[in-house]
């Protein structure tokens, strides 16, 4: 999840944004901050994204010659999500590592170290190989150094194609997962995307509910895919940072003809999830 500007500063009621703590060498600034505001999607995400990974590496043994589809973790920065799939580890235990008093002083590089070894001694067997996308380098660098991404590239494809290193990693990927980037990423980047990939894809996302995702949906459809999701069952997401924050996502809800009674009107962003498959 990466953006630009600062944190808080919009001139009109809209969405806050906290690129401060999107590309820190290290997520414990990014923890900090967030743990008052509750976010929670990557928890709900959890069981999804596992569940979805399972299913489509069975697929793959239909698949001649082919090892075990790549997953693609789009917006990854400190491979939170990648943490979450493939390691005995929920996002509680996250929020208690990075924002324990005893990490609060260590260097980056002896954080790197711990986290080598917190995170090796949680890995789940059958892990696929992980591969991040994010514009934020120094996050992505974190999540390369502790082990939890296989792969990772910082193209901003909302701008250009994918580079070449990215298109030839592509081409293994059978999963695509996203959590709350939908703010950030267009169907510009899928368009971008879906070319290098040469195996059947799914994507699994979480998307808020202020945003659109039929751009999304029409770029993946010309490309075989049908996206499905269910409206009336929604993911929360965190708590807004004040009542401006509430207003903006309160009429952005309304203005895309969902209700916002119960959800965004008691506090909080929400997401629906959207599962793409081969028509």
């Amino acid at each position: 999840m990466t953006a630009s500007g600062a944190d808080g500063a919009r001139s009109a009621e809209t969405k806050a944004r906290f690129d401060d703590i999107y590309d820190r060498p290290d997520p414990r600034a990014y923890f900090r901050r967030l743990a008052p505001l509750e976010y929670e999607i990557p928890h709900h995400a959890q069981p999804v994204f596992r569940r979805a990974a399972a299913e489509r590496a069975a697929l793959a043994r239909d698949e001649p010659g082919q090892g075990p589809p790549a997953v693609l973790d789009v917006c990854c920065s400190y491979g939170i999500n990648a943490a979450l799939l493939h390691h005995d580890v929920t996002l509680a235990e996250l929020y208690a590592h990075y924002t324990a008093p005893e990490v609060q002083d260590l260097t980056v590089g002896e954080l790197v170290a711990v986290d080598k070894e917190f995170y090796a001694a949680r890995r789940r067997a059958g892990a696929l190989p992980v591969i991040g996308l994010d514009i934020a380098g120094r996050a992505v660098r974190y999540a390369l150094a502790v082990g939890l991404l296989d792969a990772a590239f910082t193209d901003n494809l909302e701008e250009g194609p994918a580079s070449a290193p990215l298109c030839r990693a592509l081409a293994d990927v059978g999963l695509i997962t996203l959590t709350g980037g939908g703010s950030y990423v267009t169907h510009r980047t899928f368009a971008a995307l879906l070319p290098c990939v040469r195996r059947p894809l799914w994507v699994s996302a979480f998307v808020l509910r202020t945003v659109s995702y039929a751009p999304v949906a029409r770029t993946l459809a010309h490309h075989g895919l049908r996206t499905t999701a269910d409206p009336s069952r929604t993911y929360p997401q965190r708590l807004f940072t004040d009542a401006r924050e509430r207003r903006y996502a309160v009429r952005a809800v309304r203005a895309l003809g969902a209700d916002p009674a119960g959800r965004e009107s008691a506090g909080r962003f929400h997401t629906v999830l959207y599962e793409s498959r081969p028509a």
